[in-house]
């Protein structure tokens, strides 16, 4: 009897306790399971063994792991906001982006840093179809630990512009943020042969006259400066995109 008592309660739990972790990480915010950060893969784990443990083990007090499951999700949506407004405390919860391939050549101290092995790296290219190092103008690990490869421009798939060319179409190279969340990177500026008079120029061209409005600018190879603002929300011409 105390047995099917032990096990209508656990199957209780489950009826109760996942709709609750389900609610709490779609509160959390979108996210691809296979992608996540390292802060938000903590989060998930930490949740999982909390909801793991308040299923496995019928003595553990039900109302606390429901207490732990809104905090989680409070203290990871607290974060996530944190994240957003304030790019520093982005820096130190997540990873950066480091560049281990450069013009065909591995960047050995960089890999080293990140504690990525020669292998890794050739396994992860092999996975996007690239056989040859030669061909990689550029790779990077990203956050997530994944693998972006540019290949240079001969080698690259076959687009419309290579099988219908156009006059005056050239590859232009790699975008590169020079303004992220209204912050100016200088250095970025100076490595390009930039300054700022040069910046504000090209954004009073674009009607824009606050660096403080633009959410994300880059320039590419030929200096074109693409520049995307904070305040979009009045596009009606968004395409009808829905679940």
């Amino acid at each position: 009897m105390e047995y099917a008592f032990q096990i209508l309660k656990v199957l209780g739990r489950i009826v109760t306790i996942l709709p609750l972790a389900l609610f709490a990480t779609i509160y959390m915010g979108k996210r691809s399971i296979g992608e996540l950060p390292v802060f938000d893969f903590l989060v998930i784990l930490t949740l999982g063994a909390v909801v793991g443990a308040d299923i496995a083990d019928p003595k553990i007090n039900h109302i606390y792991t429901a207490v732990a499951i809104v905090a989680i999700a409070l203290l990871q949506k607290l974060i996530a906001t944190w994240k957003i407004k304030n790019r520093k405390l982005g820096r130190l919860l997540t990873f950066e982006p480091t560049i281990v391939i450069y013009q065909g050549q591995f960047l050995v101290d960089k890999m080293k840093k990140i504690q990525y092995s020669i292998d890794t790296i050739l396994q992860m290219l092999r996975e996007q179809q690239t056989y040859n190092v030669k061909d990689v103008e550029l790779a990077i690990v990203e956050p997530n630990g994944y693998l972006t490869v540019k290949l240079y421009a001969e080698k690259e798939v076959a687009r419309v512009e290579h099988i219908q060319p156009q006059p005056n179409i050239l590859d232009k190279g790699i975008d590169i943020p020079v303004i992220i969340d209204g912050e100016i990177y200088e250095k970025v500026l100076y490595s390009r042969n930039l300054n700022e008079s040069w910046l504000f120029e090209e954004l009073e061209r674009k009607n824009i006259f606050d660096v403080k409005d633009v959410f994300y600018a880059a320039v590419n190879d030929m200096n074109e400066l693409h520049v995307s603002i904070k305040n979009m929300n009045s596009l009606q011409n968004l395409p009808p995109i829905q679940h």
